[in-house]
């Protein structure tokens, strides 16, 4: 695989103006802005009809209020119609139909590493795990966001499980690849199997979930079937799709996005609207379905549950 591009294009355009290169300069002089781009690539190219035909979830127990955000959940069809899953397309609109032929079964997701018990995880265990529901927002780093019921677990739980060593610090997660089964990644112009980590009390933290499912069903393939990280506080990237294996160790692992860019994509990317991102502001987001922008809150709103976890450090420079 050739080494990713400094800034890659493709994250915020779609294929066919990443590629008209002359096209996508006058474009990006004109939209100004990656919310602006956003809003009108979705008015021009809605999210395409898709409907929630996946297995009903059983869910034991529902969120607390300190957790479900009060604001209206986002339509169905816009979850699972508007995505960044670049394995597949850098089209968000065309993830949806491109994914449907993605075989999530059978499947198995390795846990391992600074661990006591390492295990292979099936998907009926992965789907035996006591599921709960989760309300959260989710903000994308090109200023998009939405609210989205998961179903899941804490990723607590399975970390308990495996018994992480003295001197574990970090979780390092990896996602599916398979060239036959996503050819499109070839004009994504970043590296694959996508990679993502966290710290090692960010991953215990009881908001950090392992979805399975959102709106009470199985999660659509598009939204990272058969199991994804959902991190409410940071940007979406970090919330890694289609995992097959999860490794606890004792340093930083390296992630795609900082990687491909470390400038731009910082290991933490917790959502701050004080720190922008060099090419565009953080500071405002437009909701999918909306066309007025919102002020951006600082951990996405869940800095009560969650800013503890950086007293002391620099979130400028640990960005």
């Amino acid at each position: 695989m050739p080494n990713p591009p400094n800034l890659p294009p493709s994250e915020v355009t779609p294929e066919d103006v990443f590629l008209n290169r002359r096209k996508f300069m006058k474009t990006a002089i004109w939209v100004g802005s990656t919310i602006t781009t956003s809003s009108i690539y979705q008015t021009l190219k809605p999210a395409p009809k898709v409907e929630n035909t996946g297995k009903d979830i059983v869910v034991s127990a529902s969120p607390s209020k300190s957790i479900a955000p009060t604001d209206e959940l986002s339509r169905f069809q816009d979850i699972a119609g508007y995505n960044n899953f670049y394995e597949f397309s850098t089209q968000k609109s065309a993830v949806a139909a491109r994914a449907q032929s993605f075989v999530t079964k059978p499947w198995t997701v390795q846990v391992g590493g600074l661990v006591q018990n390492p295990i292979a995880l099936s998907l009926d265990d992965i789907m035996g795990m006591e599921a709960i529901e989760r309300i959260y927002r989710f903000r994308c780093v090109e200023g998009w966001s939405m609210v989205i019921p998961w179903v899941g677990f804490p990723l607590s739980k399975l970390l308990e499980q495996v018994k992480p060593k003295d001197g574990a610090t970090h979780v390092a997660f990896e996602s599916f690849f398979d060239r036959q089964q996503m050819p499109y990644a070839l004009f994504s112009g970043i590296p694959f199997p996508y990679l993502e980590g966290l710290r090692l009390d960010e991953a215990m933290h009881p908001l950090t979930l392992l979805a399975t499912g959102l709106y009470g069903k199985t999660l659509p393939k598009q939204n990272g079937a058969p199991v994804r990280l959902v991190v409410p506080w940071k940007y979406g990237f970090k919330s890694i799709k289609s995992i097959v294996k999860i490794t606890v160790t004792d340093h930083e692992p390296v992630t795609t996005w900082n990687r491909a860019n470390p400038r731009e994509y910082g290991f933490y990317s917790n959502v701050n609207p004080t720190v922008d991102h060099p090419r565009w502001s953080q500071a405002q987001e437009r909701r999918i379905g909306e066309t007025r922008l919102r002020p951006t809150l600082m951990f996405n709103g869940y800095g009560e549950e969650v800013a503890h976890l950086y007293d002391g450090m620099d979130l400028r420079r640990y960005f």
